[in-house]
């Protein structure tokens, strides 16, 4: 089976590897087509929208591909011109440049004595050069000059022909006019027969599963449109403000800066820093001081924050469904792969990988890796801290949990949650006494670590539902507020919460002894081994009104009766409730005597308190009797 699961491993490595470097030898087809589909994702809902309007299909993809396409050459035409001028305007700003940076070598000291020092070991270097090529230093006069002068020979091409010149100036725009055609033709031909690919697409992935097929194709196609109809309008926003600050603030060809703001703000995180970098510098080449650099600095430094950290969240969220780490990892491997382009699609192209990987079971992988769903459950993850002896991560993630709820409900659903994983490993044997011991040492300190945590609205007890012993049975109207009862149940070994068998169960032992405390009992929990023959007979039950025995391990009905005896027989007058936190019993335990509670922390907590109650009243009736019985006399 090992070896089976080996050559699977190999076999997929292997055509991974070999569909890397079919995208990276094809990059000249795939860069194409790649940039056809997302564009077509783009346009597809303006032709539906067009088709609403009962226009033909062909018409539709025609207009909406023209409007598309002519904003696109519309753009790139402003920056080619503001490029050319801008290149006629550099050499005028030279000398401002190279001004200033003399003006900074002088504030750092540049002419100081390590100038001069400079200054005199780049002459002599010279020296040195001198007298190596000429045998003799220059100034002894006893070189020989040579009498022979070589005459100098110029060659001369002829003037280039208009054909030539022609083909010089369209030469170099040939190959990006090659792929701008191709791209259209795709975009034209995938949104004419946009129904027709889904269904082959939806055959060639498998007909016999068409539900997931569709279920994969509508999201992806749901996403990135949202996504880059979104990231387009938001960029171009961005783009325009940068270039009316940049006009508005004096820096050159502010429109062109403002386009390129827009692109490169597609790259992740960087993006928007790049584009900063040649403003800024142009801004220190214009100005005659330092004021238009320090605009244009704190332009970009404020738009950036405002977009990335205010606008965007609100906008969508970083919606993506990509996690930080892969964003980056995407970009760089895209990059490699097919260059600037692939960074500019990196984010898109990785978002269809995981949509692919959330649908297909052999390729879940990419969705667990580059996703930004939680890798582990809340119950895993405070299991997996547990083994790791973490209550630091273990403590902040119960904070995040209780930002929204109450400490019982994380109890409930989260830490025992992950205390019954630990059940179900130590079953099959997994957990030895030293991971047992971790979990238990996590779990008390994560508890004591919260035992201080004020629920964010806890339910006020009005004064006439505490008047008596009976407010104890309406737990849930006094979820984590302390209960008047009589300074019996105060005592501090009121109710001892004892663990069946296991460390886990001591574990649990701990949380519910806590979770009494806070509504008023006093709540021990014991040891592990409570119940040994060792220890036993040293436990103390001589205060004690109520025992609970907490089970998280499954047990037998056997057991439970057994340890259900021997308290009886220690503590006669006391209460006895079963608590089962993990699955039930092998057999029924009505036949056990006591009360049962099976399922969480606030079921056990509930159960004890209408135990308790029962008990007190029992006792007033008791001593309403002796009263009735000493008067009547």
């Amino acid at each position: 089976m090992l070896t089976q699961r080996r050559g699977t491993t190999l076999i997929n490595l292997a055509v991974a590897a070999l569909i890397i470097a079919a995208l990276y030898v094809g990059r000249e087809i795939f860069v194409p087509i790649a940039l056809a589909v997302l564009l077509s994702f783009v346009l597809a809902p303006f032709v539906i929208r067009m088709q609403s309007w009962r226009l033909p299909r062909t018409l539709s993809v025609l207009v909406v591909v023209f409007f598309g396409f002519s904003i696109i050459f519309s753009l790139g035409g402003l920056m080619v011109s503001q490029a050319s001028r801008l290149a006629g305007d550099l050499p005028g700003y030279q000398q401002t440049l190279k001004n200033k940076i003399d003006s900074i070598r002088g504030l750092t000291g540049g002419s100081g004595t390590l100038e001069r020092a400079s200054k005199v070991l780049k002459e002599l270097d010279t020296e040195l050069q001198n007298t190596q090529a000429g045998g003799q230093p220059t100034n002894s006069g006893l070189v020989r000059q040579p009498t022979d002068k070589p005459i100098p020979v110029e060659v001369k091409q002829p003037d280039p022909g208009a054909l030539t010149t022609l083909v010089a100036i369209i030469e170099p725009l040939l190959s990006p006019l090659t792929t701008t055609g191709v791209v259209m033709i795709f975009v034209v031909f995938m949104l004419l027969q946009r129904q027709d690919l889904r269904n082959r697409f939806v055959r060639l992935a498998g007909s016999e599963d068409i539900q997931r097929t569709t279920a994969a194709l509508d999201e992806a196609g749901e996403r990135l449109s949202r996504l880059f109809l979104t990231q387009i309008a938001f960029n171009a926003a961005f783009g325009l403000a940068i270039g009316i600050g940049l006009e508005l603030i004096g820096v050159p060809s502010a429109p062109l800066w403002g386009l390129i703001a827009m692109i490169l703000r597609f790259v992740p995180y960087i993006g928007a820093l790049i584009s900063a970098v040649f403003p800024l510098i142009l801004a220190a080449a214009v100005g005659s001081g330092w004021e238009m650099l320090a605009e244009t600095a704190a332009l970009f430094a404020v738009l950036e924050l405002l977009a990335g950290q205010v606008i965007e969240p609100l906008v969508y969220g970083h919606n993506t469904g990509l996690s930080p780490v892969a964003i980056i990892v995407s970009a760089s491997f895209w990059t490699w792969l097919w260059g600037p382009v692939g960074l500019v699609l990196a984010t898109p192209l990785t978002v269809c990988l995981v949509v692919v990987g959330r649908h297909v079971d052999r390729l879940q992988f990419l969705d667990i890796m580059l996703g930004d769903q939680p890798p582990l459950s809340p119950p895993q993850l405070v299991y997996q801290r547990m083994l790791a002896g973490d209550p630091i991560e273990a403590a902040e993630q119960a904070r995040t949990f209780l930002k929204d709820a109450s400490l019982g409900d994380y109890y409930d659903s989260i830490l025992l949650s992950g205390l019954r994983l630990a059940a179900a490993d130590n079953r099959l044997g997994h957990l030895d006494d030293e991971r047992l011991d971790r979990i238990l040492a996590t779990v008390a300190e994560l508890t004591n670590d919260l035992d201080g945590h004020d629920d964010v609205e806890p339910t006020e007890v009005g004064s006439d539902s505490v008047g008596s012993l009976g407010a104890l049975v309406a737990i849930e109207q006094a979820d984590e507020t302390t209960i008047s009862m009589p300074e019996k149940w105060k005592s501090p070994r009121s109710v001892i919460c004892i663990p069946g068998s296991s460390k886990l169960d001591e574990a649990a032992a701990l949380v519910l002894a806590q979770m009494l405390r806070r509504r008023g009992f006093g709540a021990v929990a014991e040891k592990a081994d409570s119940l040994s023959m060792s220890r036993f007979f040293s436990l103390d039950l001589a205060d004690t009104s109520l025992v609970c025995i907490c089970y998280v391990e499954r047990t037998s009905s056997a057991k439970v009766q057994y340890a259900v005896r021997r308290l009886s027989k220690k503590n006669p007058g006391g209460k006895i409730v079963l608590a089962l936190f993990g699955t039930e019993a092998d057999t029924p335990l009505e036949s056990a005597g006591p009360d049962v509670a099976e399922g969480t922390f606030s079921v056990a907590v509930k159960v004890i308190g209408e135990a308790a109650s029962t008990i007190s009243e029992e006792n007033l009736d008791s001593k309403d009797q002796n009263m009735v019985g000493k008067f009547g006399r």
